[in-house]
């Protein structure tokens, strides 16, 4: 009997305090079922449905946030202790001056048409050179070297004949005729190569004396001699040639992405390896109009003043030789426009955006269309306007966060949609169309056509094998039909023909390899730019399944143009 009764006690108090529990105790909030997500501040990719620690780096995971969802489109959200982590830091969208130092490299030059050539006049010979050595500094008017000339002296005696016959008691007739025959005889001498001075001195000239000084037509310094002491000369024979080196050119390549920048009378500052320590300053003066079409540039021309100095051996010459390497700098201050530190914007390759904070710790992802670089601040075209706050610290961190959050797949700039999982077909056939794609731009940037041509053969199956695998992928199919529109139409004639059918082909395929390239069968697949673009006012791109770079626009001219392009 008593046994029964502690029987009948423990029952009832076991349902006594299920009732009390029932009524009093709740599941935690950390659970599965809170819809509280948890990660490590240091490593994103780690995410917890309850507390703990990270299994990396063994820190205490915080929340993330109701499921890591932002109130805005495009956004991401995170908490204060994920932003204190991560360093966010943020600055306001205003207007500001943009500045930018431009180097540029080139060379130093003369203006070749201050040169001057001294040919001789007449046949003779070379009895004495006052100017035996190029880089001779000469003075206009001074002697160069002595000629004998038979005819030259012939002349002269023809001319002292005249000057020296007595003019008074003979008619008017008579005494025009003599000045007729004198004039006559002195553009003779004129024609020979004397300068009006020597012309007049003839008169005065010694009957021994049978020599004629060559003088120097200008002020310069000696750039070539070809004639010796006793050398026999015939006329036009070239004997000197002298060049102005007061003024020196600067001049250097622009490119068609730089002239935004540069205008006629900017200031540069000018530095070369021959004059260390020294900054020559001077203005543009000329800017070609003509774009040179396999650089893509223009010529811009610098003039700096070049005078006399003494050098360190006692000698006196030009401060600036001729054609030394040198750089310059162009610096630039546009008027204020809305600009952003280039620290806020990230280039994905297809598109670039910024993240704007919009506060409790959400952040809206915007696309934002780019204007000029400068040096700190990038211009804002569109996408943005005065007063907002974009990251500029810590924005590929949020940007990650964001690719987490959408469960690590990639986002096309097109619809802002996860890309679905390839299946075995659609991932073999991108295989063999990049694999046919990467051998024609090999064969490209190896100049072999016959390559080319049999690569080119393949397209056309290896696109149809496309266009059936994405059949019913719509996010695909876009990019695939985009191909059909832009193969080559067949084997080329030659090599121009081949690369002016691959300029838009590899447009279409580098866009559909940037997709592709956020799977992992494909992460390893390559894709370059070339800034010298064939077409102008265009980047060229290309893909390849390796490395080294290998540029397919100018094959062995210009193999290693270009430079990689990180999505």
């Amino acid at each position: 009997m008593k046994r029964i009764v502690v029987v009948l006690i423990l029952v009832i108090a076991a349902a006594a305090g299920g009732w009390f529990a029932s009524r009093h105790w709740h599941p935690p909030e950390a659970g599965g079922n809170s819809g509280i997500i948890y990660t490590c501040s240091m490593h994103p990719q780690v995410r917890s449905p309850k507390p703990g620690r990270c299994p990396f780096c063994g820190m205490e995971l915080v929340p993330l946030g109701q499921s890591g969802k932002a109130p805005v489109e495009n956004g991401v959200m995170l908490s204060s202790n994920r932003v204190n982590a991560i360093n966010v830091q943020t600055v306001e969208v205003r207007r500001q001056p943009l500045r930018r130092s431009l180097r540029v490299a080139g060379t130093i030059d003369d203006n070749d048409a201050t040169h001057r050539v001294i040919s001789a006049y007449v046949d003779g010979r070379i009895d004495k050179l006052f100017v035996n050595f190029v880089g001779a500094e000469v003075k206009k008017g001074q002697p160069m070297a002595t000629l004998y000339s038979p005819a030259l002296l012939a002349a002269e005696r023809e001319y002292v004949a005249l000057a020296n016959q007595e003019a008074t008691g003979v008619s008017a007739e008579l005494k025009a005729e003599r000045e007729r025959l004198l004039a006559g005889a002195a553009q003779r001498l004129r024609q020979l190569g004397l300068a009006d001075a020597q012309i007049e001195a003839v008169r005065t000239k010694k009957a021994g004396d049978i020599q004629t000084e060559i003088l120097a037509p200008i002020s310069g310094t000696v750039v070539i001699r070809n004639v010796y002491e006793g050398q026999y000369v015939k006329e036009g024979e070239k004997l000197f040639e002298i060049a102005d080196f007061a003024t020196m050119w600067f001049k250097f390549d622009a490119y068609e992405r730089d002239l935004a920048w540069i205008r006629t009378g900017q200031e540069i500052e000018v530095s070369t390896p021959a004059v260390p320590a020294k900054t020559f300053k001077a203005r543009i003066a000329f800017i070609d109009p003509n774009i040179n079409d396999p650089t893509r540039s223009a010529k811009v021309r610098v003039e700096i003043p070049n005078p006399i100095v003494s050098t360190n051996s006692g000698s006196r010459g030009r401060e600036l030789l001729h054609r030394v390497f040198a750089e310059g700098v162009v610096k630039v201050d546009v008027p204020e426009v809305l600009a952003v530190p280039r620290t806020a914007v990230i280039a994905t390759g297809t598109r670039t955006l910024v993240y704007i904070d919009r506060g409790n710790g959400v952040y809206e992802q915007r696309p934002v269309k780019l204007g000029r670089a400068g040096d700190e601040l990038w211009e804002i075209a569109e996408g943005l306007a005065e007063g907002e706050r974009v990251v500029t610290t810590g924005n590929l961190l949020v940007d990650a966060q964001a690719q987490l959050d959408l469960g690590g797949s990639a986002v096309p700039a097109e619809s802002g949609k996860p890309m679905p999982e390839l299946e075995e077909q659609q991932e073999t056939s991108l295989r063999e169309f990049f694999k046919t794609a990467d051998g024609i731009g090999t064969a490209l940037s190896s100049d072999k056509l016959e390559d080319y041509n049999r690569n080119v053969t393949l397209l056309k199956e290896r696109t149809e094998n496309l266009k059936q695998a994405f059949a019913k992928a719509p996010s695909w199919r876009p990019l695939v039909e985009k191909l059909s529109t832009v193969l080559p139409a067949g084997p080329a004639n030659d090599l121009a023909d081949a690369r002016k059918a691959f300029l838009p082909f590899t447009a279409a395929s580098v866009d559909l390899a940037k997709i592709a390239r956020q799977k992992s069968a494909f992460r390893a697949v390559k894709i370059y730019k070339c800034p010298m673009a064939p077409k102008p006012g265009q980047t060229s791109f290309w893909m390849q399944l390796a490395g080294p770079l290998r540029n397919p626009f100018y094959g062995g001219e210009m193999i290693d143009c270009g430079s990689e392009v990180s999505l």
